[in-house]
């Protein structure tokens, strides 16, 4: 990226030598990005984020429609879809929010079920953000095609992790991010089938094929090519990687008493781990953790700031209690096993810390007497 960031400037929408020059970065960006999702390059749209290209999705079919309609979505779904949904259930538009098993999964029978005459998008994402579950996409995505009801996927927290195939899923448009494996901040991409028309969400300029109009971020775009090519050729070994210091974890976290690990037996991405630690908050925790040297988290990174009990939890059926006790713990490539081993021991540490501090019984302004502090 570095050349992008100063030695190099052209817009890519210049006919100059400079110009073209930033074209051709751009487009070999998308055809990386398009490769590892089994696409085509010109179905690819750049955009900065997830959050804006779920934007984009969703007002789109509004705008369509004319606010009118029928919306499916999971109650899984990223802050960036539960919140699009709500203001365009506002401006008239029904939603129905299918809320998944204890297990952690969407019932696609259920999606089924929720389906109407007037439906016009349903929306499940590939694998949660929060308690890492792969939901049954292509499965909901077959049911939705046979009642010509178009599917859009949240895949961010999926790609570069598991293998991802548009054409084996099934569905009508997904969102990626690039800094969900290893690649910029501020560089995301939106795959819409080739015949689907997206009523851009910013208007003023003819770039990504008139549907994202400003001038394209050339050093992001060309870091998330490059980080996607990675993907691509090492999927396989991170998959093993992750998937064996998460094991690593979950085992080692078994000696802490009354620590309960979520959707263990469901199927979930390689690197992440969801748990309960009975009798700690989970956000003093997370403060003690970070302060020994681990970045955790008690859920989304976009819905920190906010103390209340997680909705995806709720929605699984964990009481506020447990939901408030809950850690997200997540591995990356440069992650290693003697961390793993490291991290157990400061999470040993820090949660008999805590406990020793709780008083045994405590009113909590939600949840009442021995509720969490």
């Amino acid at each position: 990226m570095l050349r992008w960031l100063g030695e190099r400037w052209g817009n890519p929408s210049s006919i100059h030598a400079h110009g073209q020059e930033a074209r051709e970065a751009i487009e070999e960006g998308r055809a990386r990005v398009a490769m590892l999702l089994g696409a085509a390059p010109q179905e690819i749209v750049f955009v900065a984020s997830g959050t804006e290209a779920n934007n984009a999705v969703l007002r789109s079919v509004a705008r369509h429609d004319r606010g009118r309609g029928h919306l499916v979505i999971s109650a899984l779904e990223h802050p960036s879809i539960r919140a699009t949904a709500g203001e365009l259930e506002a401006f008239g538009m029904v939603v129905t929010v299918v809320a998944p098993e204890p297990s952690g999964l969407i019932d696609a029978g259920k999606v089924a079920a929720a389906l109407r005459p007037d439906t016009r998008l349903v929306c499940l994402m590939l694998a949660s953000n929060e308690i890492g579950t792969l939901q049954p996409v292509a499965e909901v995505a077959r049911e939705c095609r046979v009642a010509g009801v178009a599917v859009h996927c949240d895949a961010v927290q999926a790609a570069g992790k598991i293998r991802v195939d548009v054409a084996a899923l099934g569905i009508d448009s997904l969102t990626i991010g690039a800094h969900k494996f290893h690649g910029p901040l501020g560089a995301a991409a939106l795959w819409m089938r080739p015949e689907l028309e997206l009523a851009p969400l910013l208007l003023g300029g003819g770039q990504e094929r008139r549907r994202r109009a400003s001038t394209e971020n050339v050093a992001a775009i060309v870091g998330f090519g490059e980080a996607a090519l990675h993907a691509a050729a090492e999927l396989d070994a991170r998959h093993r990687h992750l998937s064996s210091m998460r094991d690593r974890f979950e085992t080692g976290v078994r000696a802490i008493d009354d620590v309960r690990v979520h959707c263990q037996g469901s199927p979930r991405l390689p690197n992440t781990s969801h748990l309960a630690v009975a009798g700690v908050e989970g956000e003093a925790l997370t403060i003690r953790l970070d302060l020994a040297g681990f970045a955790v988290s008690t859920g989304s990174a976009c819905a920190s700031g906010t103390v209340e009990p997680s909705p995806t939890l709720l929605a699984m059926g964990l009481s506020a209690e447990e939901a408030l006790s809950s850690l997200r713990v997540s591995f990356g490539m440069t992650n290693t096993m003697a961390e793993v081993d490291s991290f157990l021991t400061s999470l040993a540490e820090e949660v008999s810390a805590l406990r020793r501090l709780a008083p045994p019984v405590l009113a909590h302004p939600r949840l009442g007497r021995g509720g969490l502090r």
